[in-house]
């Protein structure tokens, strides 16, 4: 925001205090007039150039204490001098618009305190000094008058001018303070609409940031998944042409990996397609996991059983999850020579978990995770999961997913809890 130690414009100060010396200079004609007018002789002389002289170096002093002084304490000197020729033109001219006066010369003054308890202190004190001037000036030019005439315009003289005094005062704290909260709420919104110019290009940086790293993790997947199944089938494919005369079943079995490994590579590749393209999934992740069995299955003599069930999972959740299904049943049917498989997914407020096993042929000893299983460790730990794989010798392969559970799934979930407590 702006800096806020001049809490108003300077330009429009400026403007404020030239409108009022031009007010206190016509005020000071029309005293000097009404001097004209009630004096005559010799009085008309000393009177008149006592006021001129009074008003002019009035005049100048408030020039020079409004665009030349700028030390408060200085300020403070000069509002005593133009007290002093107040009091000189009350009593050379009879008290006439002395009110008036004393409003130009405080609401000068007022723009230059900040802090209301001083120009409060400043009105009491000009109010005194406002009432001795008066009551001098009324004194000095009413000689002989009675003492009830006396007291009579002596009150009403001090109560109007107290009232005038009073006014201007509240009427220029009013404007003042309405400048200044308009002021700060222009600064305000500035400053709001700096932050949210600032935010926008921030959100764009990071939506392009966003953009940007979602193809890298595409272009890693294809290189990953989508390049370590097609080279697998290269080897496998190769291997069967060695073995077709010599083992043809091996032979065999080598071309159902191959083609389940191309499969894979293929379905791979058209999800990171559409990822590219921008499109949504549509199927759920029952359908999804459903789907890779289908796929694997088809056209061999493998089974598979299954117990899936619906449940939320995020996108990165949904992705993990299925490579993880195709990478398991790949690694089984290729390493393990598995005939038959195990799938079991479950979901909900406590998490998501995946378990596959296979008939295969097992590990003996401690599993030594290949590049397959090492990207779903490294997986399930960037999702805040865990995985396990255990194996005995020919007695399979089990691998054991757990993540946790997705936002919506908590949202709804607790939804329904509240239902059901109601």
């Amino acid at each position: 925001m702006e800096p806020t130690v001049n809490i108003y414009s300077e330009k429009f100060i400026k403007y404020v205090k030239l409108v009022l010396i031009a007010i206190l200079v016509i005020t000071e004609i029309v005293v000097c007039a009404q001097v004209a007018i009630h004096n005559s002789g010799a009085a008309l002389i000393i009177n008149l150039t006592v006021a001129a002289v009074c008003c002019v170096l009035l005049a100048v002093a408030e020039t020079i204490d409004s665009f030349v002084i700028k030390d408060f304490p200085l300020k403070m000197v000069f509002y005593g001098i133009d007290a002093a020729l107040l009091l000189a033109i009350c009593i050379f001219t009879g008290n006439s618009l002395l009110s008036t006066l004393y409003c130009v010369v405080l609401t000068q003054i007022y723009m230059n305190i900040e802090r209301f308890r001083d120009k409060f202190i400043l009105v009491i004190v000009s109010g005194v000094l406002y009432t001795i001037s008066f009551i001098a000036g009324w004194v000095l030019t009413n000689v002989g008058a009675s003492i009830l005439n006396s007291a009579v315009e002596i009150s009403s003289g001090v109560l109007f001018g107290l009232l005038a005094i009073a006014l201007d005062f509240i009427i220029v704290q009013f404007l003042l303070s309405f400048y200044q909260k308009n002021k700060e709420l222009s600064a305000a919104l500035k400053a709001a609409d700096e932050s949210r110019a600032a935010l926008k290009e921030a959100s764009k940086q990071l939506s392009e940031t966003a953009v940007y790293e979602e193809r890298n993790r595409i272009a890693k997947d294809i290189h990953d998944n989508a390049g370590h199944s097609l080279t697998t089938v290269i080897m496998q494919t190769e291997a069967a042409k060695l073995l077709i005369d010599k083992d043809p079943e091996e032979a065999k079995n080598r071309i159902i990996s191959a083609n389940m490994q191309a499969r894979n590579a293929l379905e791979q590749m058209r999800e990171c397609v559409h990822l590219l393209a921008g499109r949504q999934r549509t199927l759920t992740l029952r359908e999804e996991l459903e789907g890779i069995i289908a796929q694997t299955i088809d056209g061999t003599d493998i089974k598979v059983r299954c117990d899936i069930s619906d449940a939320a999972a995020g996108e990165n959740e949904v992705r993990y999850l299925c490579n993880a299904l195709k990478e398991c049943l790949a690694n089984g049917i290729r390493h393990g020579r598995a005939t038959a498989f195990y799938v079991e997914f479950k979901g909900g407020p406590d998490g998501l978990k995946l378990y596959i096993s296979d008939n295969g042929s097992g590990v003996d000893g401690t599993v030594s995770a290949g590049f397959g299983l090492s990207n779903i460790m490294e997986g399930a730990k960037s999702l805040g999961g865990s995985c396990r794989f255990t194996s005995v010798k020919d007695e399979g392969f089990e691998v054991t997913i757990d993540l946790p559970a997705a936002e919506g799934q908590k949202l709804n979930t607790s939804a329904q809890n509240e239902v059901k407590n109601d």
